[in-house]
């Protein structure tokens, strides 16, 4: 049997199985708003797929209702752990009135809500950055105990946004975990286009403070490094740089044809450690999962995501009286 590296780093069985779960949650939901997509019914699909290891290994590092999040539009599997449901992401997807991120007004994966401490994500890439910073300095001035988690792709780190906000933070020592989830391709652009340096994790030494760059498909290691960048916030250290680098398994959207710019041989080889296979065959060699739990497992998530979609599809849309709300003042 292997040996049990999530409790070296601090966590339970109980743990590393509800990461599984939600790592499989949300390639379901990817999955079928990618269905739902080709047949007509939601407009656009930004994919997490190949990421969800590295989101969730990320979010258990933090504490919903006392962190907060400024996310890309990716982290599908981050915003789950920190309390959105499928039913959520379903709204989201058909721009349904009752969506809990922008009450159907916003693109689907930007993701936002005040009562899950996510700060509402705009589609000009990195602009979260610097919010995300403006939230750590917020909490300090208030001498409130929280840290913020932002991320981004690794192009987006090529932007001005990232510089200023990783500079400011790093000049103050605030609270922040800038996460690059590097997944090689900025669209169709590849990581060796993008960069000169070895790894977006060198970047931080410009910016005087640590930089990681780890296995974005172990959620295991993924929550070892992230876990220690929470605590040096925690307790005044400053900022921390983490590259998770793992493989975007699809397209960048559904208005994308990766066909284009990749091979499918590059692609097939990368499906080869999808991080859901891989953490699987960990859950099983340990013992945590079996085929019968697995079952279990998955029916649950299947039962999760079409009560959502069902819901989602028959919810109301936002009434044409409500197109100024938010817009100007009443």
């Amino acid at each position: 049997m292997t040996s049990k590296r999530h409790e070296e780093v601090g966590l339970t069985d109980a743990q590393v199985v509800d990461m599984y779960y939600y790592m499989l949650l949300a390639r379901k939901i990817d999955e079928r708003q990618w269905l739902l997509n080709r047949a007509g019914k939601v407009p656009f699909v930004i994919s997490c797929q190949g990421q969800e290891a590295a989101q969730v290994g990320a979010a258990f590092a933090l504490q919903p209702n006392k962190d907060f999040l400024c996310p890309y539009y990716r982290d599908l599997g981050l915003v789950l752990v920190f309390g959105q449901t499928a039913r959520d992401c379903m709204l989201s997807a058909f721009a349904k009135a009752e969506d809990p991120n922008s009450g159907g007004r916003q693109m689907p994966g930007h993701f936002g809500g005040k009562k899950f401490n996510i700060l509402t994500g705009s589609s000009p890439v990195t602009t979260q950055v610097p919010h995300a910073v403006g939230v750590a300095l917020a909490g300090r001035m208030r001498q409130e105990d929280l840290v913020v988690y932002t991320s981004f792709g690794e192009g987006s780190s090529n932007q001005g946004d990232f510089h200023e906000g990783a500079n400011f933070a790093g000049v103050h020592k605030l609270p922040v975990i800038f996460f690059c989830q590097n997944n090689k391709y900025a669209i169709s652009v590849p990581l060796k286009k993008q960069l000169a340096c070895e790894s977006v994790a060198d970047r931080a030494i410009g910016y005087g403070f640590s930089g990681y760059s780890v296995d974005g498909n172990d959620p295991i290691e993924v929550y070892r490094v992230m876990k220690e960048a929470v605590e040096r916030a925690r307790n005044g250290e400053g900022p921390t740089l983490i590259e998770a680098v793992m493989y975007r398994l699809v397209p960048h959207s559904s208005d994308d044809d990766d066909r284009v710019y990749r091979t499918r041989e590059e692609v097939e080889e990368a499906k080869k450690k999808d991080p859901l296979i891989v953490f699987a065959a960990y859950l099983r060699d340990i013992g945590l999962l079996d085929e019968e739990k697995e079952k279990e497992l998955l029916a649950r998530v299947q039962q999760e995501v079409d009560e959502a979609t069902e819901y989602a599809e028959q919810a109301p849309y936002p009434t044409p009286e409500s197109t100024l709300t938010h817009v100007y003042g009443e």
